[in-house]
């Protein structure tokens, strides 16, 4: 009795066929049921224990090997099968057979790592795969040098194709080439499945036709070519189809995936339309994408070389049958005959065109048939149903050969001849072949597709069993026989006998009278009594059966013999002749081979003689269809036999084609018809694997033990034995016959695994010794190689220490006799002391005797001569008168007089000696004592910033070493500058006779050559000048007043222009005030008021930048007679100002901006610029005439009274600013004032004048730098400097060189740190109240020291914030580029000089701002920069710099600031704090402050920041966006510009304002000129413009094209580019430039010129290589974009309609466009003033130089032919004369003339002023 429990596994016969699997389970009552494996229940009771036994273990679960089953019978492999199903394991393995269950489910089991992991195993280590038996035929192809094969088969619908591609794709894989043949032998699968395969009810993609891929190898594995073998294509498919079937993929890939214009071409529609592709009421194919498919299977083409004309062809052919089969015919009667015509139809017309032959010789063929008679050719017509069946065979027999040549065409492709033999070569064969088939009506085609499932199961039963069973007898291996099902008497009654079934169909079909009801006949005849061969159950049925090894399968024998015979009409073969398609041709090439008669027509029958010239027909009898299968079959056969096959049977789990569902009565049925049952009871009890001794020893002589069997003595047998022995020990049978040993796959694994242990034992051996004998020989020559070192390093040291005794005993020998030397010198010297001693007092005391005599000579002559005298005296005192008497006491007095005069000037020179011998830092400290102590920010706060005073609490001092200035320069090489004398420049380059020593004497003319006469004579004065500096020259003193009235005008010119600077203010260096001032209540002035004119002081500089700024660039205020607009600036609150004024000079250079003005009356001026002031009538101010040069001998500077001049008593300041004023003015005057320095300094004997000039000199290099052509020279002549000087001048002329001119002379901080030589300290704010204290020098820009700030306050984000300076209530950027930090203080202590005060206390502060957003901003990249943004904002709220129009913004910033500060805290004191803080003191005035506070404090309750906990940083990245969308123009950078050409606008000079929304052109008065998105730019280019000498930037957009020139137009470009190329970077938006129709390829995006696009930026395509992912806005598609094809628009939005239609328009619209609105406007351009200068440059010829000045002085100047000359010409002034003599002549004579008019009408005019 069986006993059960719960969890058990019975099998249970339930009834069916087999028995199921069952669980026991235990149910609610306690009673014991169970459950199936379907899910049906069972009960257990006395009837039913009978039918119940147990399952063994290995049934449970399944095995991976169905030869491990313990069940060994039908219900176990079912059972085993379909549990694995279940669980989603689809392989199993029968030994080395493969059984594959299809799941009709995709499974991620075929990936590459599963490539990677099933290479290189063997059969049986890994899990059952399809990778493993494509695995073991590459390895057994490599190991044994066997071709090899894989068998794959089962029905239709099972999976055969898709085992063959995952085997396909694994060998291609494998081969480790990966070459250009592995991917063509790939991608031959889409084009034979797009022609070969179509939808059955059983299978989407079911093959309907054979095929054998024969892939070659080399020797090393790769893979080299390969071949096609196909069979039997089922070509009446073509023109009909079973139901809920369709026809070949090709007709509707090409349907749905031909481009419109193509399809228009070939006149195609939709697949409803044809009546090929609508038999079986079924046109799409669910989970299948034509158009994918069809774009796959045109790439496909291109790799296999077909190309764009085969392409097309083969879609022509395709869509001629599609057009066939619509062709209808109707039905005739002629000549009592029935017939028929073709139907009139764009079907027919158009498929006659795609043919390319004659409509009516188509019709013709398709309606009449011509066939041949004893002794002629008769021609008759057909009825409708023979012309359809005619128009049917037509196109199958066109589809036929297509197929045929396609897969020829594939052939050529990947086939290639291999250069080694035929024997070498290795091939796996991979056969895919129609499955066994049964359906309700079955043909021919199923006959044939049946009869070879037969061979091929032959095949399996004959290698399975009987090859095996015959062998084990030939050796004489014990084995008990075992049954299998044969189905060798199957193909015995259908090819093999006599008088066989096909062969009765073929002799039924050569003969002309044969039909399918005669044929039936006779297989009924001859074959009817078998058991094979079912008849039919009586004469009027045309079907009969077959007994085939999976079950009975009944055909229908109509059609036979016409699909048997497979013939064309001659008709059509002559029609295809007369065709001009060459495709067509070509696939009937054989066909046209034979010739086809061309019949003439007759009433009734048509006869043609044979003598006719035409064409007749060769009567050699055709193959048949069943025979050409046949003898492809019988090939394949032979070829299979020759390779070692591997089987994968492929089993269909249910006939709905649904997952995990499976039909047990299918599946055991496909069990049983291929023999799986025997398969597994053979394979189990057998010895697939076997190997002669020979070839065993061969190759596991490695696991021999010689010990125990000598292959020298021993036989292989026993060899052999010994090795399996000792491997095999215990693990199942293995046997030995007469010439093998047969053995087991788990034998084989075993063996093989052993193998490769212990050659890796014995390799590792070998490379244990041949690395021992490799590390010895190089271990004894690297001791030989020491042993010679040793003796030479030895030796090398022997002779060393020898070298070193012999010096040693050298110097002892030199000590010695040095000694010696020393003692007979020193006794020498006693001797010649002593020598000398006694002449020198020999000759002492002889010349003492000679003078004492002398002496006493002389005496005796004196006292003989006074004795004389007083004698003389006495006798004529006698007789003097009293007037005589004091005559002479005068002249003793004089005299006395005198000699006190020469002791007095005796005593100067002593101490003017003892002054010239004080020490340098003396000299220093004198010169500089002028200076304070201490320099620094002191004074009132500007106006607006005075809360930040309170709050300067918290001081940083960061160290100059720490955070260099800029990023060093690569350091010069200073060994040649020996070769750069001072000496030798001057030989060179100066003039007349001048040398490189020091003088005391004025020029007569400069140093350096000077076109310009300005700068000569601004060099002499100069020289005079610093001649003053360094006191070789005394100052002037104070000229009467007389003189100042020798030349009037030149006295008012010069004295006019010292007036204008006198008024020069703040607003004309640096800026307009800010809207900081605009809107604020009338409060108390500055601490340092504005003087009146008369009372105000000027600077030096400021009065040389007057008189010698170059006329060209200054613009004229000074005339009174002008008219020129201003605006009054009284009140600031009454004063309507622009939005950009006030912060104007933000971006613009100071330096650069005129200082001429006229006096003006008034509290504060607007600043000029190189905007023109405009009078009423919009006429431009003209320039003034140009400056005369200030010069030492001038008479103007006699005057006293009208203001300072040079011609008096200067400070060493004033000194110091005259001369740097020159160099900052005049460029050219630089190089000259360095030559004239250099010389003072070249052997000066004079102390003092020495070190002022070297003081000098290294103030100069601190504000401009030399040019090239002087900078090395330079450069040595600062090595010679005194003291700490050189590295002192050095390192200025080096930061000079780095960052630039100055623009402004030095500041009285730079004198100080000049006069200590260290750094200077600067204390710079930043917004949120910290002060930064930073050390700059001379030459220290602000981008320096932004830089410097940003690293201090740890800034990331560090564009657009700025370095401000601010003045009383003035405020304006320096930006972060290269504008000077010193020159802004210089600018400021200037100002208070101007108002009165004193220069070292000027109340300057520095300020760190932000000027400008980047449009793609983002506060959460730097809390820091959102931070410092947020305290400005606030700031600018309060001061009254920002404002809003709506009170409620005002109030809700304030309740945000108020959360920021103290969260969700409204106390009323820090409510009120926070108004305090945020709210402007006007808008507090107008509203009382508690009205304020209860706003405030109710939108802070209110505020939904509030009641959401927001995070503060999240609240100050708001109020910054506000701030930056609601004050865009206030976050913005200005540039002055001169528009040079371009579309009209109101003016030519404007304003050009950049920020995060575009670009704006303003005029002065903020008139918004034009708006420029940027989207509409579409390029900046920067160029030299010769008329401004200097850069222009040319502006394309999309509303003209501009050219800009301006000083700072290079930053604009610069600013602009980067906006440009950031927005683009990040923009979504893009605009097509082309159409692109890609409906060739699916995925590439199809569109038209001028639609957006909208980028999708996933990484999945790279825009490096040219493509974007893009969708088309208008059509919402996804596709590949070539960047080639677009344009990305810099926009961050979506662009607006204007912009795209801009965009749609062609360059001549657009300028159209521009020019119809200006004529709407009124627009009118005016075109900027040029001078005759800049028109001399274009027009006028070249100038000449004279000859003879080149010979009388160097560096003589060309001809300047614009300048006013008293010398006639000898050639015109236009180069346009200079080829033609006549006109030249005239012009010269013209000009002649005009000179002597001129000469004499001014002689005119000085004769009258003399009357």
């Amino acid at each position: 009795m069986l006993h059960l429990s719960k969890g058990d596994f019975v099998w249970v016969d339930c009834g069916t066929e087999v028995p199921i699997g069952a669980e026991v389970k235990v149910t609610d009552t306690g009673q014991l049921q169970l459950i199936d494996d379907e899910g049906k229940e069972h009960k257990i009771n006395k009837k039913t224990e009978g039918s119940i036994r147990p399952m063994h273990p290995t049934s449970v679960k399944g095995v991976d090997d169905m030869i491990m089953l313990g069940d060994l019978n039908e219900a176990g492999l079912l059972r085993n099968l379909l549990v694995r199903h279940i669980e989603g394991i689809i392989y199993t393995y029968t030994g080395s057979i493969l059984v594959a269950v299809n799941p009709y489910q995709l499974l991620p089991i075929y990936t590459t790592e599963y490539v990677q992991m099933y290479t290189d195993r063997r059969l049986g280590e890994l899990p059952p795969h399809v990778f493993a038996i494509a695995d073991s035929c590459f390895f057994n192809m490599r190991r044994n040098k066997k071709n090899q094969c894989c068998v794959i088969s089962g029905e239709s619908g099972a999976g055969k194709t898709e085992s063959t591609k995952l085997v396909l794709q694994f060998l291609a894989a494998v081969s480790g080439q990966h070459s250009w043949i592995e991917q063509q032998i790939l991608e031959a699968n889409p084009i034979l499945e797009a022609f070969g395969n179509a939808k059955t009810i059983r299978n989407d993609n079911s093959s309907r036709f054979g095929k054998y891929i024969d892939i070659n190898f080399t020797k090393g594995g790769a893979i080299e070519g390969a071949r096609v073998e196909q069979y039997l294509l089922e070509k009446s498919r073509v023109c009909r189809q079973a139901p809920e079937e369709r026809n070949y993929h090709i007709f509707y890939y090409m349907l749905m995936g031909l481009p419109a214009d193509q399809k228009k071409t070939l006149s195609l529609g939709s697949a409803a339309e044809y009546n090929y592709l609508t038999m079986g009421k079924c046109t799409s194919c669910e989970g299948r994408d034509d158009v994918k498919e069809y774009a796959h299977f045109r790439s496909a083409l291109k790799i296999l070389m077909f190309t764009e004309n085969d392409s097309w062809e083969i879609s022509k052919l395709l869509a001629a049958i599609l057009h066939m089969g619509n062709v209808d015919f109707d039905g005739t009667i002629v000549n009592n005959l029935e017939g028929c015509d073709v139907r009139s139809s764009s079907n027919f017309n158009m498929a006659s065109k795609l043919l390319d032959v004659d409509p009516k010789n188509l019709g013709k063929s398709l309606t009449k048939r011509s066939f041949m008679t004893a002794r002629e050719s008769v021609t008759k017509t057909l009825t409708s149903a023979q012309a359809v069946d005619g128009r049917d065979a037509f196109v199958k027999a066109i589809y036929g050969r297509l197929f045929i040549w396609v897969v020829g065409k594939i052939n050529s492709a990947i086939h290639k001849t291999s250069e080694e033999s035929q024997e070498t070569q290795q091939s796996i064969g991979l056969l895919d072949i129609f499955g066994f088939e049964n359906f309700d009506k079955n043909s021919f085609e199923q006959l044939c597709i049946n009869f070879a499932n037969e061979q091929l199961q032959q095949f399996f039963v004959k290698h399975v069993f009987k090859l095996e069973q015959e062998e084990y007898a030939r050796e004489n291996i014990v084995w008990e026989r075992i049954d299998y099902k044969d189905n060798q008497g199957t193909l015995d009654v259908l090819a093999n006998k006599s008088l066989n079934i096909l062969a009765l169909i073929d002799e039924e079909s050569n003969f002309p009278q044969g039909t399918d009801t005669t044929m039936l006949q006779k297989m009924n005849q001859h074959h009817g009594k078998g058991d094979i061969y079912l008849p039919p159950k009586n004469n009027y049925e045309t079907q009969f059966g077959i007994r085939h090894f999976a079950g009975v399968v009944n055909y229908d024998s109509k059609g036979f013999l016409e699909k048997n015979r497979d013939t064309l009409s001659p008709d059509l073969i002559q029609l295809i002749e007369t065709s001009n398609n060459k495709l067509l041709k070509q696939v009937f090439h054989n066909e046209l081979a034979l010739t086809t008669p061309k019949t003439s027509s007759n009433p009734r029958m048509n006869f043609t003689s044979k003598k006719s010239s035409l064409k007749v027909i060769d009567m050699k009898r055709t193959p048949t269809l069943s025979g050409q299968f046949r003898q492809s079959l019988d090939s394949l056969m032979k070829t299979l036999t020759a390779c070692q096959p591997y089987f994968i049977r492929c089993i269909k789990p249910n006939d709905f084609k649904k997952p995990m569902l499976s039909d047990r009565g299918l599946c055991l049925r496909q069990l049983r018809y291929s023999g799986m049952m025997e398969t597994i009871r053979i394979r189990k009890a057998g010895y697939p694997v076997r190997y002669t001794f020979e070839e065993f020893l061969s190759r596991y002589r490695v696991l021999l033990r010689t010990s125990v069997c000598d292959p020298k003595t021993e036989s292989k047998e026993k060899c052999c034995e010994s090795i399996c022995e000792t491997v095999l020990d215990g693990e199942g049978d293995w046997k030995t016959g007469k010439t093998k040993i047969f053995l087991k796959d788990i034998h084989d694994m075993m063996l093989e695994v052993e193998r490769m242990k212990e050659l890796n034992v014995k390799a590792l051996l070998i490379q244990k010794v041949m690395r021992g004998y490799k590390y010895r020989r190089e271990f004894l020559r690297k001791r030989a190689s020491a042993l010679v070192i040793q003796k030479h390093w030895r030796g090398h040291k022997g002779r060393k220490l020898y070298k070193v005794v012999q010096l040693g005993y050298a110097r002892l020998q030199a000590q010695v006799r040095s000694r010696q030397l020393h003692f007979l010198y020193k006794k020498k010297r006693v001797a010649a002391v002593v020598l000398q001693a006694k002449a020198r007092g020999y000759l002492a005391r002889k010349e003492w005797k000679r003078k004492r005599n002398a002496v006493i000579l002389l005496q005796a002559q004196t006292r003989g001569m006074l004795a004389r005298k007083a004698l003389k005296k006495m006798k004529r005192d006698k007789y003097l008168s009293d007037k005589e008497r004091e005559d002479e006491q005068r002249i003793i007095r004089e005299r006395q007089k005198h000699l006190e005069e020469v002791l007095r000037q005796k005593r100067e020179n002593e101490a003017k000696s003892q002054s010239e011998s004080i020490t340098d830092q003396e000299m220093v400290d004198s010169m500089f004592d002028f200076l304070p102590p201490m320099i620094g920010q002191e004074g009132q706060a500007p106006v607006g910033f005075e809360n930040f005073e309170g709050k300067r609490t918290v001081m940083e001092v960061i160290d100059i070493d720490n955070f260099p200035m800029e990023e060093e320069l690569p350091e010069e090489d200073y060994d040649d500058l020996d070769e750069y004398a001072f000496s030798k420049f001057a030989s060179m380059y100066f003039q007349g006779a001048a040398t490189a020593t020091h003088i005391r004497q004025r020029l007569r003319q400069p140093l350096l050559y000077h076109e310009e006469e300005g700068d000569i004579g601004a060099s002499l004065t100069v020289w005079w000048i610093i001649l003053r500096f360094m006191g070789d020259l005394p100052e002037p003193k104070k000229q009467v007043k007389a003189h100042a009235s020798q030349n009037p005008v030149q006295e008012r010119s010069v004295l006019q222009d010292v007036m204008n600077r006198k008024d020069r203010r703040l607003s004309h260096m640096v800026g307009l005030d800010q809207r900081v001032l605009r809107n604020k209540t009338p409060r108390k002035d500055s601490t340092v008021p504005e003087e009146s004119a008369p009372n105000r002081k000027g600077s030096i500089f400021t009065d040389l930048r007057a008189k010698n700024r170059k006329a060209s660039a200054v613009p004229s205020e000074g005339s009174s007679n002008q008219k020129v607009y201003t605006v009054p600036e009284g009140n600031p609150r009454a004063r309507k100002g622009s939005t950009f004024t006030d912060m104007l000079t933000r971006n613009k250079k100071v330096s650069a901006a005129p200082d001429f003005g006229a006096p003006r009356t008034g509290v504060s001026f607007r600043k000029p610029s190189i905007i023109m002031e405009e009078s009423d009538n919009m006429t431009e101010v003209s320039k003034p005439p140009p400056l005369q040069t200030l010069k030492e001998d001038s008479d103007v500077m006699t005057d006293p009274d009208d203001g300072p001049t040079l011609d008096r008593p200067l400070t060493s300041l004033e000194k110091l600013h005259a001369i740097v004023g020159y160099a900052i003015i005049r460029r050219d005057l630089r190089d000259e004032i360095y030559c004239q320095i250099c010389k003072q300094l070249q052997d000066n004997n004079n102390r003092n004048s020495y070190f002022r000039g070297w003081i000098l000199l290294s103030l100069c290099l601190g504000i401009f730098c030399p040019s090239d052509k002087l900078t090395r020279y330079l450069q040595s002549f600062i090595r010679s400097a005194p003291g700490g000087y050189a590295s002192y001048c050095a390192e200025r002329l080096r930061r000079t060189v780095m960052n630039g001119v100055r623009g402004e002379p030095p500041a009285w901080m730079e004198l100080q740190a000049t006069k200590v030589k260290k750094p200077m300290i600067v204390s710079v704010t930043v917004m949120d109240g910290r002060a930064i204290n930073l050390p700059v020098d001379s030459a220290s820009n602000s981008k320096e020291v932004c830089q410097i700030l940003a690293n201090k306050v740890k800034l990331k984000d560090t564009f657009g914030f700025s370095l401000y300076v601010a003045l009383y209530e003035k405020v304006w950027a320096l930006g972060s580029g290269r504008e000077h930090v010193l020159d802004a203080i210089s600018q400021c202590e200037q100002e208070v000089k101007r108002r009165g005060g004193q220069e070292q206390h000027a109340p300057w502060r520095l300020f760190f701002r932000k000027e400008v957003f980047t449009p793609w901003h983002d506060c959460k990249e730097d809390k820091t920069s959102t931070e410092l943004i947020y305290k400005q904002v606030i700031h600018g709220l309060k001061c009254g710099e920002y404002q809003s129009k709506k009170e409620d913004d005002c109030v809700q910033l304030a309740a945000k600031h108020l959360y920021i500060q103290h969260g969700s805290d409204s106390s009323p004191e820090k409510v009120k704090a926070a108004v305090q803080e945020c709210i402007n003191s006007s808008l507090l005035d107008a509203k009382s402050e508690d009205k304020w506070v209860q706003m405030v404090s109710t939108a802070h309750a209110e505020g939904s920041f509030v009641s959401s906990k927001q995070k503060t940083d999240s609240v100050k990245a708001e109020i910054v966006d506000y701030a930056r969308e609601m004050w865009p123009m206030f976050f913005s950078r200005f540039f002055e510009v001169v528009k040079l050409s371009g579309p009209p606008l109101a003016k030519s000079k404007f304003i050009v304002a950049i920020n995060w929304n575009g670009i704006t052109f303003l005029d002065e008065r903020e008139k918004r000129l034009l708006e420029l998105s940027f989207p509409e730019v579409m390029a900046v280019n920067t160029t030299r413009d010769s008329k401004a000498s200097g850069h222009a930037v040319s502006m394309l957009t999309l509303k003209g094209d501009f050219t800009l020139s301006g000083s700072k137009v290079e930053d604009m470009a610069e600013l602009i580019t980067m906006f440009l190329s950031g927005l683009t970077e990040r923009s979504q938006y893009a605009v097509t430039l082309k159409d692109v129709d890609s409906r060739d390829d699916p995925t590439l995006l199809s569109f038209k010129k001028g639609e957006l696009i909208v980028i999708i930026k996933d990484n999945e395509l790279s825009q490096e290589r040219g493509w974007l992912k893009g969708q088309n806005e208008k059509t919402k598609k996804t596709g590949a974009v070539s960047t080639e094809s677009i344009l990305i628009l810099p926009t961050l939005t979506k662009p607006s309609h204007e912009i795209m239609n801009l965009l749609n328009l062609s360059p001549n619209q657009r300028k159209d466009a521009i020019k119809a609105n200006l004529k709407e406007t009124g627009t009118m351009e005016r075109l900027a003033p040029a001078s005759l200068k800049e028109f001399s440059m274009e027009y006028f010829r070249q100038p000449t130089k004279d000859v003879n000045r080149q010979v009388i002085a160097r560096n003589a100047v060309p001809e300047r032919l614009w300048v006013n000359s008293r010398e006639p010409i000898r050639q015109p002034l236009l180069k346009k004369l200079m080829g033609n003599p006549e006109l030249s002549q005239k012009a010269s004579v013209a000009f002649t003339d005009i000179l002597n008019r001129i000469i004499s009408n001014s002689s005119i005019n000085v004769l009258l002023s003399i009357f």
